[in-house]
């Protein structure tokens, strides 16, 4: 297995995206720490995959405590990892002017903070080791905007721009970082979002889902998250050790438009 012998840290694994990427990445010898706000998803996935469970809430600055709390004791002062996944996130579908403030913040510390903060702690003992993969996931919308999704939008090219900046300072020691930007996947943080983007646009559950989620892509239908998790092994395994510093679209020709 390609990565046997390697610790994979993904967050939001408690389900969706994050849930396909521990599984696909234990599939190929990683041990992965399953990190999710969720204690019980997580503990379910880690179960399944042999992983360890880390019940972690993003928003709070001081994130990194509680995750080394639930970690057995040891003198390392940085978390080990030599693969990081940040997938964590969360949306809120609003007009601008009607935008809490209190929510674009949270969306910004989970979405960005968090990963600049989780990637800040494993970077020198990537460095140490000679060799690391960031993978994050961001979006069409790191890509493209929608309107009434400020707070989302304005955090995916956020993250694009913090890849970028990780692939080159990394790429010396071994470590790439790259962006996966699929469309809407097949995870509850989408099903969850119908009802609000109909009641924002004022059209049914089954048209957001025909003329705002599908009418931007060529190929109509959600992604599976299972697809989204093969690219991050990909990027992940000895085939992507020279990709770098990229946004990978999964968005059906979304992005050819």
């Amino acid at each position: 297995m390609s990565l046997e012998g390697r610790t994979a840290l993904v967050t939001g694994a408690g389900s969706g995206i994050g849930r396909a990427c521990a599984r696909r990445l234990a599939a190929e010898g990683a041990h992965v720490v399953v990190a999710d706000i969720n204690a019980e998803a997580a503990g379910k996935v880690a179960a399944e995959i042999g992983g360890t469970p880390v019940a972690v809430d993003l928003s709070d600055p001081e994130f990194l405590v509680a995750w080394r709390g639930q970690l057995p004791p040891s003198p390392a002062t940085h978390l080990r990892a030599d693969i990081v996944v940040n997938n964590a996130g969360f949306q809120h579908v609003a007009p601008i002017e009607e935008f809490p403030p209190e929510i674009f913040s949270k969306i910004m510390r989970v979405m960005v903070e968090a990963p600049f903060l989780l990637v800040r702690d494993v970077l020198p003992g990537m460095y140490e080791r000679g060799w690391g993969r960031v993978v994050n996931i961001s979006s069409v919308h790191g890509l493209r905007a929608s309107p009434f999704k400020a707070a989302y939008v304005t955090a995916k090219h956020a993250l694009e721009g913090l890849s970028k900046v990780i692939a080159l300072e990394g790429a010396p020691h071994g470590v790439t970082s790259n962006c996966v930007n699929p469309a809407y996947v097949r995870t509850p943080l989408v099903e969850n979002q119908i009802a609000d983007q109909a009641r924002t646009h004022g059209i049914s559950e089954d048209e957001v889902v025909e003329q705002i989620m599908l009418a931007p892509a060529a190929i109509k239908r959600l992604i599976e998250p299972d697809e989204v998790a093969d690219m991050v092994a990909y990027l992940c395994g000895p085939q992507g050790s020279f990709v770098t510093g990229v946004s990978i679209p999964i968005d059906g020709g979304w992005s050819a438009r």
